[in-house]
């Protein structure tokens, strides 16, 4: 039976460009375990979106004298552009401006408050006398009172990744003007987190599935003791709170963005044609929803948007038997290292996703990624390792197979699959061994496990290498046309079933190996940029459509089918490009 899979990806701020830490540590994850569900059968959904609000866009909009939507609309076409160059197929990439999303959002608040978990406060907070406004957390920064790390945001320690309040910071000074902010009272809503801290833990207690580091951070972290959180701030730009007496100020970014991912859902079904759909994952507690984000967010993903979910138990559903569905599974990455040092933005530190994409096959940096990918801990980016990767294993071990099978049997089968003869117990052995292991790789790729399920696909496109090497059918031809016939066709078998297995890692050689053995249709999908009319003003959203023709199985070539245009799957790259590259790390942009 088709399970029901939400695959729910981290929201990305729309104040910059994307880099290859976001792809490998959020993104291509997700894509992937996305793609194997879809290929398996199961009912897939993948939403995100950008996240427009916050100070992270106001920061960046008053350093470049913009109005925050200015800046979010152009990022966010941006990001469009980045996951159509990647293929990370969402099934909905909107953001967090839409109509929609404003009255999801408020509709939560105003349930949350009606079930008695929020109240009012007066706080204290920091205002800068010299730009006459109270300061959101972002835009102050100071030393961190739990690593003393000096440039520590008012919201978290980039460092040490502690959630903070802005009064915590030592030292603490205005990032707009430089000034010492004072503390004057202003009242807001408040979050009771501590409420939750049992039901927390009773929903935690089955998650021994989980990553050992996310389910350990977040024990920890309840266990310390969960605090009260401010759900509203002082700011124009953002989700108004919908409250008489409240004007001028707006739903917290950490509250309204998670809502995100069931406002980008009830988005989605309303533009299916079918309103109700997104019941179908939220409200069905056998729907597995899954959460790919980096380290950073975890306990916004697996304590404050379950306390949200229990605190809500429902919106728009009249049936009191029914809640909404918690998170199945978090497996937040670690971070993604480059050339020795963090990936840094402010430094030109980064290699840029649309950049890179325009001097190097996406498949190849696709496959570096997932190599690579920081599953359980840090890992680091090195050009020199990205070419050695594509040239020694990509190039060499998967690459030449298929170039070299494909155009062996064009030229010595008349351009077709040749009709196999008798198969000896090495050709079903090699079958047989790629046929079980969609099992062993599919179960890798459900348990998020994705570097150890692509070295298990390349082991098997090895063998298939030593299979060739030992048959050598560049002989075999010339003595026994029967028997070449059966080795190339056990190869080109092989070939389409490792080509079904890398789909999900590389979407784009795996649609033209698709082509190149003679198949009509589209393997991986298409990703379409749509304009969406709301009431009083039209947003820019990504869908995908898949083939529900191609599946997660062994293939069934068939003897006689027409070979199409062969072209080599990748190049050989000068390992001179490492230092060019390096050389551009850290350089001022234009």
């Amino acid at each position: 039976m088709a399970e029901k899979v939400l695959v729910c990806v981290a929201w990305p701020y729309a104040n910059g460009p994307l880099h290859l830490g976001h792809i490998a540590g959020a993104y291509l994850p997700a894509d992937i375990f996305a793609r194997y569900h879809r290929l398996k059968g199961n009912r897939v959904l993948m939403v995100s979106g950008s996240d427009s609000h916050g100070t992270p866009i106001t920061v960046q909009a008053d350093r470049e004298g913009v109005p925050p939507r200015t800046l979010f609309e152009r990022y966010h076409q941006v990001f469009l552009e980045t996951w159509q160059k990647y293929g990370i197929s969402f099934d909905l990439f909107t953001h967090t401006d839409t109509e929609n999303h404003h009255r999801v959002a408020q509709d939560m608040f105003l349930r949350l408050l009606e079930k008695g978990y929020l109240f009012k406060q007066t706080q204290r907070q920091f205002y800068s006398e010299v730009s006459r406004r109270f300061l959101p957390d972002r835009y102050i920064e100071g030393t961190c009172p739990i690593c003393g790390y000096e440039r520590a945001r008012g919201d978290q320690c980039e460092r040490c990744g502690t959630l903070l309040e802005a009064t915590q910071l030592i030292h603490p000074r205005s990032r707009i003007d430089g000034s010492v902010p004072v503390l004057r009272e202003t009242e807001h809503y408040f979050f009771n987190l501590p409420a939750f801290t049992e039901p927390l833990l009773a929903y935690l207690r089955d998650k021994g599935y989980w990553r050992p580091n996310v389910l350990a951070f977040t024990l920890n972290y309840i266990r310390q003791g969960l605090q009260p959180r401010p759900i509203t701030r002082d700011l124009d730009w953002g989700i108004p709170v919908p409250l008489e007496g409240f004007e001028g100020k707006v739903l917290y970014v950490w509250f309204e963005a998670v809502i995100g991912y069931l406002s980008a859902t009830i988005e989605w079904a309303s533009l299916s044609g079918n309103p109700e759909a997104w019941k179908d994952w939220w409200y069905d507690p056998g729907a597995k929803i899954v959460y790919f984000i980096g380290k950073d967010n975890i306990p916004f993903h697996t304590i404050i948007w379950p306390a949200q979910l229990l605190g809500t138990e429902r919106l728009y559903e009249e049936d009191p038997s029914k809640r909404f569905t918690l998170p199945y599974d978090v497996p937040a990455n670690e971070f993604l290292n480059l050339e020795g040092d963090k990936f840094s933005t402010s430094r030109n530190w980064a290699v840029w996703a649309l950049d890179a994409a325009e001097r190097y096959a996406v498949d190849a940096i696709r496959y570096y990624l997932t190599a690579i990918m920081p599953e359980t801990q840090d890992a680091e980016f090195r050009w020199i390792d990205f070419i050695r990767h594509n040239n020694e294993e990509l190039l060499s071990i998967w690459g030449n197979l298929v170039h070299r099978v494909l155009t062996f049997a064009a030229r010595h089968f008349h351009g077709e699959v040749p009709m196999p003869g008798l198969m000896e117990p090495r050709d079903a052995e090699i079958l047989a061994r790629i046929d079980v292991s969609f099992e062993t790789v599919g179960r890798l790729i459900e348990g998020c496990r994705f570097r150890q399920a692509l070295e298990t696909v390349m082991g098997l496109a090895a063998e298939v290498n030593r299979y060739l090497n030992e048959r050598e059918p560049w002989k075999e031809i010339r003595e026994d046309r029967t028997r070449a016939g059966t080795t190339v066709y056990v190869a080109l078998r092989a070939i389409d079933s490792l080509k079904v297995m890398l789909a999900p890692f590389l979407p784009f050689s795996s649609q033209r190996v698709h082509e190149m053995l003679g198949y009509e249709g589209d393997l991986v999908g298409r990703l379409i940029v749509r304009t969406v009319a709301e009431r009083t003003r039209e947003h820019l959203v990504l869908t995908y459509e898949a083939d529900p023709r191609v599946r997660w199985e062994p293939s069934r070539l068939p003897p006689g089918q027409r070979l199409r245009e062969i072209r080599p799957l990748f190049e050989k790259i000068d390992e001179a490009r490492a230092e060019e590259e390096r050389a551009r790390l850290g350089q001022p942009t234009a």
